[in-house]
């Protein structure tokens, strides 16, 4: 009984899974590229298939080879399935951080590479072809997209330089879109027979690509925001990311006339750089397991459905099409090499791009590789019943022929060019690091081997073979270890920043498990600690200390809610700021207690005590800072600390219950009908810590103005009123207060916290019941110098023309300001003070002026002083 119609596509379907599957373990055996394995497994197949339809003797099988030559899947077909899948995949699984300082480079070859090509391809075609220049351009726009997979996959299994694989990949993602866009115009114009105006071609796809990019943005960003608002439902928040490219592409290709390609990708990389602060870590990791294996299904089908058209494609092929091919295609390594080494260095020159050595150089001219996208879109031109026949003929066979040749030449060879290349070595920091981390590491395994050997019973003479074993590789390994010599302090200060961002991330997606925590207090911490690691890799120290600080200082959606707080005394939007803020400000510094630790007892066996102790000076002002910032919220806020302190303990207890429980079902101790009821008591008591704390941020005003001197004899009555027109203000470090020249309209009354004023002559600091402001508001002058907070402050604000109503209704406060402005002259104001209550009579944490330094310094500065402070250990 023959299968037919819906049941035979589903039985060459899974036919084709099958051979997929046994593909990859075969090339791994055979050192070859996947994706030349699948060609030829595509065009055997196809070959096949066509030889037994034309085979009077092979009847029997012909339904299943015309099910195969027939399949019902077009070229639109191939485009609208599987280039979204590709794309997306491609996006999601790039470090977008590290390829945004690529970005010049990524541009050139994904855009002016494509057109350079197309432009090359096409001139030297011309002559020989026979046809329109039209027509030879577009064979360039076809071929000038390149295939990653197979390069991709060649250096990540043989271990090739990051970079190099980060350069590919990022090409990948645009050149498609910018094959394609060439591509639709000329076949446009080709079938419509007018010409082309290179003016409004250029135009077009400038528009195609700018409006997909923001197109794609927007999408990336809307689902974010779904993702966040629908709660914990991993199922749900997958299934939006497997919508979101076809969404994206459908859109743009389809109604919008952008590019689907471009803002495909624009959603993949949105959702690259804010999923892992968005996305609970193990529904990231489940994610990209899920879209890694959807893209080997589609990159594998699409390979090899489109292989099986090239018998088809390369029917009626003639000696001089072998000769045009080979034109083709010493044009297109010509094209590629000129703008490789002819433009990269002028990026360098001009700084728009890291440098990109020699090697790597030869390496992307020779690995341009074509595949099943050239493929789909030869097969466009044949199926468009608006070419001619010739033209057809002379597309199919000269882009197939292309594919071919790029394919069993560039992609069997590129394995051993970047052996001989010597690509796939380490880095020299991480070759100098190697032997560091085997000499430390296998020592702690030999003892923990023989301790474990003892517990087990192993005999006497197997457990010193193997112990012995480990001791030669440890010493072979102390004696290759060049750490000390290899990498001068300044090299291992920034690796030890790097390891210590990337060691923040890490603890940061731990607690990130924890459900009750703020998303986007998560997503600010996830976000700094990995702008620390970018600015630890590209600056050093310098970069860190900026990105460290920038993590500090208070969000635009908190000044926002300030002012509105302020101006419209509409407390709500900064009451929810509030509480992120002092739930971020907590999350971190338990972060920054955590990274002290693991600093001393793993990074300084490693990197020694001298970085350790460097780091550790950076670290440290960073904990004070933090720990001084909380004391001022606790000041004022004490049960609202308290409260959330409470919440997120039981948090954590939480967390830590269902741990145990999933161990004990591990271990077999628990059934798992047990496993579930008690992971449904977890949640129920979850369920009840789920909510946002409030409370009221203008507590307790009152009682703070009675501390202040300026208000010494005024009735308790009118201080009662005071409180209900002042305004609270958190201040960060560094944060301007007045500018020099200004006019005086807020008076700031310092409940918490320290501040500076800088004159020409000298610089004047205030700390807690101080003013600020309050003389030039009487005296409408403007103000004679720039006043700064020094530290996390809470600052009570009155507006300077209620503060000169009261100074009518009671002369005592222009008394009092008059003594405190004689005192500040004389010099017996008491020092500045960081809280309210210390003293001589009451001992209170004194102003960490380190901390200050740390959030106030220019950057320079700081590390001037770190470098002494280095120098004066190396003499």
């Amino acid at each position: 009984m023959a299968i037919a119609g819906l049941a035979a596509i589903l039985m060459a379907i899974a036919m084709l899974l099958v051979v997929v599957s046994t593909v990859q373990p075969i090339a791994r055996r055979l050192e070859l590229s996947e994706t030349v394995l699948l060609a030829i497994v595509g065009i055997v197949i196809g070959g096949v298939a066509d030889l037994v339809l034309r085979s009077a003797h092979l009847e029997i099988f012909s339904g299943a080879a015309e099910t195969l030559l027939d399949f019902p899947l077009n070229s639109e077909a191939f485009l609208l399935i599987f280039l979204p899948i590709l794309v997306f995949q491609g996006a999601l699984g790039i470090d977008v951080r590290r390829l945004a300082h690529e970005t010049a480079t990524v541009l050139l070859l994904a855009v002016v590479a494509v057109v350079v090509s197309t432009a090359t391809i096409g001139l030297a075609l011309y002559p020989f072809a026979g046809l329109p220049l039209a027509v030879c351009l577009l064979l360039g726009s076809i071929v000038a997209t390149t295939d990653p997979s197979a390069v991709a996959g060649i250096f990540k299994e043989i271990g090739a330089a990051s970079r190099l694989t980060r350069l590919v990949e990022g090409e990948a993602l645009l050149n498609d879109a910018a094959a394609i866009s060439i591509f639709s115009i000329l076949l446009a114009s080709i079938t419509a027979h007018h010409k082309i105006m290179l003016g409004g071609a250029v135009l077009e796809f400038l528009v195609s690509f700018a409006g997909a990019l923001v197109i794609g943005v927007v999408f990336g960003r809307l689902t974010l925001m779904l993702i966040a608002t629908i709660g914990a439902a991993p199922a749900a928040e997958i299934t939006l990311t497997v919508a979101l490219p076809y969404l994206s592409y459908i859109v743009c290709d389809e109604f919008l006339g952008f590019s689907g390609v471009v803002a495909t990708a624009a959603s993949g990389l949105t959702i690259s750089i804010y999923g892992p602060s968005t996305f609970r870590p193990q529904t990231w990791r489940f994610l990209n397991e899920l879209w890694q294996q959807l893209v080997f299904w589609a990159g594998s089908l699409v390979f090899v459905l489109a292989s099986m058209l090239v018998p088809r494609l390369l029917a009626g092929m003639t000696r001089w099409d072998c000769v045009l091919i080979l034109i083709a295609t010493v044009a297109g390594l010509l094209a590629r090499a000129s703008v490789v080494f002819g433009m990269l260095p002028i990026l360098a020159a001009t700084r728009l791009s890291p440098p990109v050595p020699n090697p790597f150089k030869v390496t992307m001219v020779w690995g341009g590789l074509r595949g099943a996208i050239t493929l789909a879109l030869a097969l466009a031109v044949t199926e468009n019943e608006h070419v001619s026949t010739q033209i057809a003929h002379f597309i199919g066979i000269i882009a197939t022929g292309f594919v071919l040749i790029t394919l069993f030449v560039n992609g069997t060879t590129l394995r051993y060019l970047v052996l001989f290349l010597k690509l796939d070595q380490l880095p020299l920091i991480d070759q100098a690091l190697r032997h560091q981390i085997l000499a430390i590491g296998l020592g702690e395994v030999r003892d923990q081997t023989r301790e474990v050997a003892g517990e087990l019973g192993f005999s006497r003479n197997v457990t010193n073979s193997v112990v012995q074993f480990l001791d030669r590789r440890v010493t072979t390994e102390q004696q290759a270890n060049t750490f000390d010599t290899a990498l001068g302090d300044r090299q291992r200060v920034t690796l030890a920043l790097i390891v210590i961002g990337n060691r923040e991330r890490s603890i940061l997606l731990d607690l990130f498990r924890i459900q009750g925590l703020s998303r986007r207090v998560m997503e600010t911490l996830l976000r700094s600690a990995e702008a620390m690691v970018d600015g630890a890799r590209l600056e050093g120290r310098f970069g860190y200390v900026r990105a460290l600080r920038r993590r500090l200082r208070p969000s635009l959606r908190f000044r926002i809610a300030q002012a509105i707080h302020h101006r419209l005394h509409f407390d709500l939007p900064l009451m929810y700021c509030m509480t992120e803020r002092f739930e971020m400000l907590m999350i971190a510094h338990f972060v920054s207690l955590s990274l002290t630790r693991f600093m001393r007892t793993r990074m300084e066996p490693t990197l020694g005590v001298r970085i350790s102790e460097i780091v550790g000076e950076v670290l440290g002002r960073q904990c004070k800072l933090l720990d001084e910032a909380l004391q001022t919220l606790r000041l004022h806020y004490h049960g609202n600390s308290e409260a959330l302190e409470n919440r997120m303990l039981r948090q954590v207890a939480l967390r830590l219950e269902e741990e145990k429980y999933d161990s004990l079902l591990s271990e077999s101790l628990l059934s798992d009908e047990l496993h579930r009821e008690l992971h449904r008591d977890v949640e129920q008591r979850r369920a009840h810590l789920d909510f946002r704390l409030k409370f009221n941020i203008k507590a307790g005003i009152e009682s703070r103005i009675h501390g202040f001197a300026i208000f010494t004899g005024l009735p308790d009555g009118v201080l009662h009123d005071l409180s209900m027109k002042m305004s609270l203000h958190f201040s960060s470090p560094g944060e301007r207060l007045y500018k020099r020249g200004q006019k005086v309209r807020t008076i700031y009354f310092i409940s918490a916290g320290l501040a500076e004023t800088h004159y020409a002559e000298r610089d004047v600091r205030f700390g807690a019941g101080a003013v600020i402001g309050a003389e030039e508001a009487l005296s409408g002058a403007r103000v004679a110098a720039t006043s700064r907070s020094l530290q996390f402050g809470h600052f009570l604000t009155m507006s300077a023309r209620t503060f000169r109503r009261l100074v009518d209704e009671y002369p005592v406060v222009r008394d009092n300001l008059a003594k405190l402005a004689q005192a500040c002259a004389d010099g017996d104001l008491p020092d500045a003070r960081l809280l309210p209550g210390e003293g001589k009579d009451k001992p209170g944490v004194p102003p960490s002026y380190d901390a200050i330094e740390l959030a106030t310094a220019p950057v320079t500065s700081v590390m001037s002083a770190h470098e002494g402070t280095e120098q004066k250990q190396g003499d």
